[in-house]
């Protein structure tokens, strides 16, 4: 048994705590005491696999960069214990988290403890085969160990995301508006039960029915035909997507991990993805489509590919389709290429529109029918100075740094929470000086990006800067006179501010006094961020008994 090393008991002990959380989450749909012993040896087994990997690489990098996997490490563990305190936090609230949701029976713990145990011989036996069949040599190893920082750093935000997402979607919450003007009830409905006609009728989601309805039937196959479940499981997935990808793009054009990890935990930690990573909306589906196409344009991807994720985005809703249209044109400066890509995504979505009103029939109007465009008026409001400076604020403050919101007390059974309210206007503010001091202190940040990306703007290459200055024009001139709470629309433009001011601090993304700042603004921007969630547990609760 020459695999019985310390690092293989530690892989192996180290494992235990999230298999018992995953099982946990599990048993909610297979109980039978047989599957959950079952289900221990299998995931146990792969999780201390995962591990006894992990540990190996962390012990070979130690030497040569001891200083960047000791600041890798503590970012781990901070958000680690955020994961512990906003778990704790739920628990606060037994009327809307169950936190059972999670953990097993106390029946089912011996059938546990017995496969933990049992899957130690497994586990060795397991990398013996993995040594012989050389598993180290294949395409899936190859992925795994490039992307290793990237895929944990993504399942940090899924396991954020989803405690939340297991709340703030129940049926409970039965009315719209509820929290940013989210039509919570509406997306809950379409996607997850056999009601998926927009009974808002609106033309501006064509094809968003064959988009995600699929993947949530998928996702619920694990989860024995539970839909609403497999809807949590799927936004908390598009929201660590979306941290994932964060990370590869900014790994891939920068080539520093470690800097890559800290922006796309900045990415995931905003007030954005935060929210919108929890709640059943289209929005996080969007970003996940949106950056998803940045990465097919950065590995130069063939165009067939770049067509099919402008689909996508345009399948879920329309005026996304623009944001894919900048990026194109900028990246390719390949005149034949914008008109190829915009043709052939210009014929294909007329069919797929039918499609999806084929097999949903009567599910929205078409979007080539002018007058469906007519229910979006309630959302127009006259372009001011006033509603511009709103704007400006909701897309470079309040979408990363929470401010502390509004509370509305209006037509619908509970208290709204709201960032922005259009008509009579009002904007949230910071009301903390904790607030205050940390959107001061990312307002520093945006000014020394602004200045380097200035300095370096004819040395470097700047198309996705560009692209991305363009994305938030384009959002910026779009919601001048579109939309009741701005905050509702923050995903489609907080990655390409984040990514934008990734590229500027390039010069500095190897400096440790710089890594060390992200890593403490990180620190006190995930502080600041969770009184918005606790704000709407704390207004949740009066209404959910």
């Amino acid at each position: 048994m020459r695999f019985v090393t310390p690092r293989f008991l530690l892989a192996w002990f180290l494992s235990i705590s999230l298999s018992y959380f995953v099982i946990g989450f599990l048993s909610n749909f297979y109980s039978n005491n047989f599957e959950i012993a079952l289900l221990t040896l299998v995931l146990h087994t792969g999780v201390s696999m995962f591990f006894y990997y992990l540990l190996g690489k962390v012990e070979r990098r130690f030497q040569p960069q001891p200083v960047e996997i000791v600041l890798t490490f503590a970012l781990f563990t901070l958000l680690l214990v955020y994961i512990v305190f906003m778990f704790g936090m739920a628990k606060q609230f037994p009327s809307l988290f169950d936190v059972t949701l999670f953990q097993l029976e106390k029946d089912e713990l011996i059938y546990f403890a017995i496969s933990i145990v049992l899957a130690l011989p497994l586990f060795a036996w397991t990398l013996l085969k993995a040594k012989e069949k050389r598993l180290n040599q294949t395409s899936l190893f190859s992925f795994i160990d490039e992307n290793i920082p990237g895929l944990v750093l993504g399942f940090f935000f899924f396991s954020i995301y989803l405690i939340f997402a297991s709340i703030f979607n129940q049926p409970a919450f039965d009315v719209d508006d509820i929290f940013f003007d989210s039509d919570g009830l509406l997306w809950r409905t379409r996607f997850t039960t056999p009601d998926y006609q927009d009974y808002y009728w609106r033309s501006v989601h064509p094809f968003v029915l064959l988009i995600v309805r699929p993947l949530i039937t998928l996702f619920s196959f694990l989860f024995r035909g539970d839909k609403l479940v497999a809807a949590f499981v799927l936004t908390a997935f598009a929201g660590a997507l979306c941290v994932f990808l964060a990370w590869y793009f900014i790994k891939y054009t920068i080539k520093q991990s470690l800097y890559a990890l800290l922006i796309a935990s900045i990415l995931g930690a905003s007030a954005a993805h935060l929210v919108f990573g929890s709640l059943i909306e289209t929005y996080i589906f969007l970003a996940a489509v949106m950056m998803t196409f940045l990465v097919l344009l950065l590995k130069d991807r063939p165009l067939f590919i770049l067509i099919f994720a402008g689909l996508l985005s345009f399948g879920i809703t329309i005026t996304n389709f623009i944001q894919t249209a900048i990026t194109f044109i900028f990246v390719k400066q390949d005149f034949k290429q914008w008109v190829k890509y915009g043709l052939l995504v210009g014929v294909l979505v007329v069919p797929l529109t039918l499609l999806n009103n084929f097999i949903y029939p009567d599910s929205q109007p078409y979007f080539f029918i002018p007058s469906s465009f007519t229910t979006e008026a309630d959302n127009t409001f006259t372009p001011s100075v006033g509603r511009a400076l709103a704007i400006a604020r909701a897309m470079f403050f309040h979408s990363i740094v929470a401010p502390d919101p509004l509370i509305l007390e209006e037509e619908i059974p509970f208290l709204k929470v709201w960032i922005f309210k259009a008509d009579p206007m009002r904007l949230s503010e910071y009301e903390t000086v904790f607030g205050t001091v940390l959107a001061f202190g990312w307002l520093g940040l945006m000014l020394l990006g602004s200045f380097l990306f200035l300095k370096n703007l004819k040395r470097e290459d700047n198309r996705f800067s560009f692209a991305f200055i363009f994305i938030v024009l384009f959002n910026f001139a779009l919601h001048l006179q579109y939309g009741k709470d701005l905050f509702l629309y923050s995903t489609n433009w907080t990655y390409a501010i984040i990514l934008f001011f990734a590229l500027a601090w390039k010069e500095i993304a190897n400096k440790r006094w710089f890594q060390i700042t992200l890593l403490v603004f990180l620190t006190l921007l995930l502080v600041n961020n969770s009184r918005l969630i606790l704000t709407m547990l704390n207004t949740s609760a009066l209404h959910i008994k």
